[in-house]
């Protein structure tokens, strides 16, 4: 899949995800137009790595900007509101890195400008757009293996206990939730028919108060039912579950995943399925965009789930009465 060298993309940020998407862009033969960073010196040295035509030495430079197309936003999740705001309004299509804003109050208000606007406005990620997932989906879909009964999604890394970094830091809106929940919670929408309504948690903080492990009970209208366990001080594999009515999909480093194996309920045949490549993973998100922009396919997007997993995670934080600072 190829599409035309017709759009200007910036990145607002460079740490490591800006780093892999100018990566992404270079193995599709193509640069960055713009970077921007908060220090104007790591920006030029970003530039210089990536052959990247224009610095900007302030944000709203890059917002101004005409010849700007497309802004990746790869800044810490509580920032991600006043620039997506920012960028929308001066008529730039946003893809922003999860969590794509904290809570659905402000996930709402910037669907509907992005509208008003005529704007491609989305998140990234990876589940939306892996090639492994669009034909799991179809395989689901399809009726054979029968309907998705119940899902199972795990979640754990080590993170140091250092309650000023990011993962830790309620001033950088860190905690479990927003920074590895939410490929948990989209990998799991992505399988159901409908969206949960029925939320039970339990949530153990860490010192600062930001949620340091969960375990989430999930169920929708329809019966699907789903779990999910999430830690940021233990490990344990990335590991998913779609048990279906005649067969079950193992997946094991979801958020990226090229390759499921299913097994059959009866005879316990296991079939491996291989699609796309862990590596191009952002060269997929950036095609799809680019699509969505170009061609008219929003949907490849995502956005309504994108939404429906925001909502989930709202009601996880209040209801165990965890608030960022520019929420209150």
């Amino acid at each position: 899949m190829t599409t035309p060298t017709l759009l200007n993309w910036a990145v607002l940020g460079t740490g490591v995800i800006a780093n892999e998407m100018a990566s992404a862009l270079a193995g599709m033969g193509r640069s960055l137009y713009g970077v921007c960073n908060r220090t104007y010196e790591k920006a030029s040295v970003f530039a210089e790595k990536y052959g990247v035509k224009q610095v900007y030495p302030t944000y709203d430079a890059l917002f101004s900007d005409p010849n700007v197309d497309v802004i990746y936003i790869t800044t810490p999740h509580n920032t991600h509101y006043s620039f997506i705001k920012t960028a929308l309004e001066h008529k730039k299509h946003v893809l922003a890195e999860k969590s794509i804003t904290l809570n659905s109050r402000e996930l709402e208000e910037l669907t509907v400008l992005a509208r008003e606007k005529n704007l491609v406005f989305a998140e990234a990620m990876t589940i939306w757009h892996m090639p492994l997932y669009k034909k799991l989906w179809e395989l689901t879909e399809g009726g054979n293996l029968g309907r998705v009964q119940m899902i199972t999604a795990n979640f754990g890394s080590f993170k140091d206990y250092d309650m000023k970094n990011r993962f830790f830091n309620r001033s950088l809106a860190g905690g479990a939730l927003l920074d590895i929940g939410v490929y948990a919670l989209s990998a799991i929408r992505s399988f159901m028919e409908e969206t949960p309504d029925q939320i039970l948690s339990q949530m153990l903080p860490a010192p600062t108060g930001v949620d340091e492990q969960a375990t989430i009970l999930l169920k929708n209208k329809k019966g699907q039912m789903a779990t999910a366990a999430l830690s940021l001080h233990s490990k344990q594999p990335k590991r998913m579950m779609i048990s279906c009515e005649n067969a079950y999909i193992e997946i094991m480093e979801y958020p990226r995943a090229d390759e499921a194996v299913i097994t059959d309920a009866v005879t316990g045949k296991r079939t491996v399925i291989h699609e796309g490549n862990t590596a191009d993973a952002l060269k997929y998100e950036l095609l799809d965009m680019e699509s969505a922009v170009l061609n008219g396919e929003r949907s490849v997007m995502k956005l309504d789930e994108t939404r429906d997993v925001m909502a989930m995670m709202t009601a996880l934080r209040k209801e165990w009465g965890l608030t960022y600072p520019e929420e209150e």
